[in-house]
């Protein structure tokens, strides 16, 4: 199998923390053909859509410490055609750019993307998460999205709550996420004034949430594969921040799931399967889903490190049952062509 890691620069990469750094090491270790590239390096030549790609080269033996792995790793520049590739990983950070979805487009047909190009054009900001709450299912929290300073204002004013959540709806990893209460109404206008304007005059969309109550003592970050629960943790906050990303300070935990969240979960697998949003990470407060991250979703060495597990061969034999699935149908598919062909 050969597969390209879509992802942010190798230099970015933090070896004990990242996730992707996991699941290439993985398909190195499985004697794969693993690239990178980042969204800048994506090409067209001679109408075929290609990348400059660094490839890792082949190990006799591969180092199982992380930090040795990364530093060992020999990479080489060449550009490679992506339809060549059996997989696309994508693991870019947000926030999404549409250009490198119309460059992969071309090429969805031949190769097996995670996740689909359709699925992270529905999925890839916050607004998502809103496909699963109606008026019969109460899994997400009150929400609004909007960037009329004035119709958030009366919002927060109409709020039976003392505290709500204001964020960003492009933003990840917790950046951009404040809280704010109704005794501190003065600063609001300027809060959203600071969220919502450009510098250029062009504006933001922002997202505004109510609190869930027990937020102060963390979320559950929670790895779906398939539709299929395959790891979790809970993150607890630092000591001067509301923000529970490790990003932001916030430490890990075990966390068995509660009947509430296994049932969020199964409520919204299919949904995800069906937008080929196959790996995803999901963040759950009190039993209700605050975020659906689709792009690069992390939390692999911290689940690993926390139960001792592996959690990215579960996510490498997936893939590799894909491709496999589909180049069977392909050899299938030529058999009976060439029977009805000889016919």
């Amino acid at each position: 199998m050969n597969i390209c890691f879509l992802m942010y620069p190798w230099e970015e990469i933090e070896p004990e923390k990242d996730s992707s750094l996991a699941l290439i090491h993985e398909c190195v270790k499985r004697n794969h053909g693993v690239a990178y590239c980042t969204p800048a390096n994506l090409t067209i030549r001679n109408s075929v859509t290609s990348a400059f790609c660094k490839v890792i080269g082949k190990m006799e033996k591969v180092p199982s410490n992380m930090k040795t792995f990364y530093r060992k790793a020999e990479l080489r520049e060449e550009m490679l055609p992506l339809a060549g590739f059996d997989v696309i990983f994508m693991r870019a950070n947000p926030p999404l750019d549409p250009l490198m979805l119309n460059f992969l487009d071309s090429v969805k047909d031949d190769v097996f993307i995670v996740n689909s190009i359709q699925g992270l054009r529905e999925a890839n900001n916050k607004l998502y998460t809103a496909a699963f709450g109606d008026s019969h299912s109460n899994i997400i929290p009150v929400t609004h999205v909007s960037k009329n300073k004035e119709y958030l204002v009366e919002q927060i004013k109409q709020s039976t709550a003392d505290r709500m959540i204001l964020k960003p709806l492009n933003g990840f990893g917790g950046s951009g996420v404040i809280l704010i209460e109704k005794s501190a109404m003065s600063n609001i206008n300027s809060l959203l004034d600071f969220y919502i304007t450009n510098s250029d005059g062009t504006s933001n969309y922002v997202i505004l949430q109510e609190y869930i109550e027990g937020a102060d003592e963390g979320d559950v970050r929670i790895l779906l594969l398939n539709g299929e629960v395959i790891g979790s943790m809970k993150r607890i906050p630092g000591s001067d921040d509301h923000r529970s990303n490790i990003s932001a300070g916030g430490r890990v935990a075990k966390h068995n799931l509660t009947k509430q969240e296994k049932a969020l979960c199964k409520q919204i697998g299919p949904k995800l399967v069906k937008d080929g949003l196959y790996f995803v990470g999901i963040d759950v407060i009190g039993g209700k889903l605050v975020e659906v991250n689709v792009m690069s979703p992390g939390g692999i060495t911290y689940i690993n490190k926390v139960y001792k597990a592996r959690i990215q061969t579960k996510v490498i034999d997936f893939i590799e049952s894909k491709v496999l699935d589909k180049l069977e149908a392909f050899d299938r598919r030529s058999r009976l062509r060439n029977e009805v062909q000889n016919a």
